[in-house]
């Protein structure tokens, strides 16, 4: 595999005649047919005054056409998908944001994006899907000179995301097809994929792991991405069957939504074996990893990923290398170290912030030197997460360091507790929190799922958590929920959660 330093590069390197993107119940897209694709759209984009760092936002369901639209606009555009869910001032906010030359969304679906872009005079391209999977053409647009057409080059930039602001406003991250193909290339070799591999992807596709893990991966491996409407775990077991994919990769919620329904599918367990499952965005707890890992017969490689580094930072390796359970794994990619507040790297063992450089790490943030400053020291970007390196360099978070509970003088990693509750045998899922408290600042609570037919009361987990953790860790409150609230891109939401359910201290 040599490393491309642009999509149209990586593209360059599928053999002609294998499959790149599927579909259920559609013909596959090849390699030849999707870099013609890519060399038509860039066209038909340059025709209509669109070229190479000019914005095209896109809002089309989660499917093949999607990932496609991603890498062929890509090629000669800078993409800027959004969730198609958002709502009327939502797109507003981001068409304006982004300063976008153009949208694109589907012929004859609707959406409020529509009409958002008709009054800020953002030109409306529709997506005309063809017979195979991921195969489109572009209509609409005013005729127009690009003033830089052609193909996109290395320090072009490919892809445009905002991140998920919990308070502060949302910021724009812009990725280079440096930093998008060098992540692409780490997650093909850590992964060791191959022509022969084939990635089911449930993720949804204005998120930077189903694009980056997921499409961009498979195809700089050679392999195909095999693109479903999105996640749904009534479906999972049946796309598998009949796809027979080699991988999938999902967030923890999605993992266990799958094995809730493992038990009743057994039979296509054994006969559509996975060779590996991945788990990135947000941590796995150590039981999910291990139940997993049992029901399919694979390994479970846990990744720890974020937009600004175009996705993944830190790996668990495939056997015979070991995946450890709770931990995030080896520098898989860029350089990994921890800092301290003064900005020292620190020795293996020592807690402190995690800290990135490399290829795929962007540049810094758009238009927001505040925000970069905080951000980078000395070269480093510093995560806002915080951890250690094990005695063997592997990467253990203990948590986000804004998402750390503060009780009086002690601090919490919800990390930790939410390990314990979940190994408790009712229990499905866990999520720990904060409580704004008047004296000691922040409360411990604790949301929780429990295991289908199981039955627990809050005095009996408190009680189990009292004899793995300090008194102070322990939740002082613990709500039973039929589902835990989670943000657009299947992430358990810690911030704010106390105020969502109504929990004062």
């Amino acid at each position: 595999m040599t490393a491309a330093s642009t999509i149209a590069a990586l593209l360059a390197a599928g053999e002609a005649g294998r499959p790149a993107i599927r579909a259920p119940e559609r013909p596959s897209l090849t390699y030849a047919g999707l870099r013609a694709l890519a060399e038509r759209t860039v066209g038909a984009l340059n025709a209509i005054g669109i070229g190479r760092g000019d914005r095209v936002a896109i809002v089309l369901p989660n499917g093949p056409e999607m990932a496609a639209s991603f890498v062929a606009i890509a090629c000669g555009a800078t993409t800027a998908p959004l969730n198609p869910a958002y709502k009327d001032e939502e797109f507003e906010f981001y068409l304006t944001d982004l300063k976008a030359k153009a949208l694109v969304v589907q012929q004859g679906v609707d959406s409020p994006a529509r009409a958002v872009a008709a009054r800020l005079g953002v030109p409306v391209v529709e997506l005309l899907p063809g017979e195979k999977a991921g195969e489109f053409a572009l209509v609409g647009g005013t005729p127009g000179a690009a003033a830089r057409p052609g193909m996109a080059e290395a320090e072009d930039v490919a892809l445009v995301l905002h991140t998920s602001g919990t308070t502060a406003r949302p910021k724009i991250v812009p990725l280079t097809h440096t930093n998008v193909t060098a992540s692409a290339g780490n997650i093909a070799r850590t992964l060791r994929l191959t022509p022969e591999d084939a990635c089911l992807n449930v993720m949804p596709l204005f998120h930077i792991h189903g694009l980056i893990a997921a499409t961009l991966a498979s195809l700089a491996g050679g392999g195909a991405v095999i693109c479903t409407p999105g996640f749904n775990a009534l479906k999972f077991y049946g796309w598998l069957d009949a796809e027979r994919p080699s991988w999938y990769t999902a967030v923890p919620t999605m993992h266990q939504a799958i094995l809730q329904r493992a038990e009743r599918n057994k039979e296509i367990i054994g006969r559509a074996p996975l060779r590996f499952i991945r788990s990135s965005s947000a941590s796995l707890p150590a039981q999910a990893m291990k139940d997993l890992a049992a029901v399919f017969g694979a390994p479970v490689i846990e990744s720890y990923g974020m937009t600004e580094a175009s996705h993944q930072m830190c790996s668990n390796p495939l056997p015979p290398g070991a995946q450890k359970p709770g931990i995030v794994g080896l520098p898989a990619g860029p350089e990994v170290a921890i800092m301290d507040e003064a900005g020292n790297i620190l020795p293996k063992g020592s807690i402190g912030e995690v800290v990135i450089r490399g290829p795929n790490v962007t540049k810094g943030y758009e238009a927001n030197p505040e925000a970069n400053a905080k951000a980078f020291t000395n070269g480093w970007f510093r995560t806002g997460d915080q951890g250690m390196f094990d005695e063997d360099g592997y990467l253990m978070l203990t948590g986000r360091l804004k998402e750390l509970i503060k009780r009086g003088g002690e601090q919490v990693s919800p990390l930790e507790v939410d390990g314990v509750l979940s190994e408790h045998p009712a229990v499905a899922q866990a999520l720990t929190f904060s409580i704004p408290h008047p004296m000691l600042g922040e409360e411990v609570g604790a949301a929780v799922v429990l295991r289908e037919g199981m039955t627990c009361t809050e005095r009996e987990l408190r009680d189990y958590a009292a004899k793995h953790l300090a008194d102070f860790k322990v939740p002082r409150k613990v709500v039973f929920l039929p589902e835990i609230p989670k943000g657009a891109t299947g992430k358990l939401q810690r911030i704010g959660l106390a105020e969502k359910l109504g929990i004062t201290a």
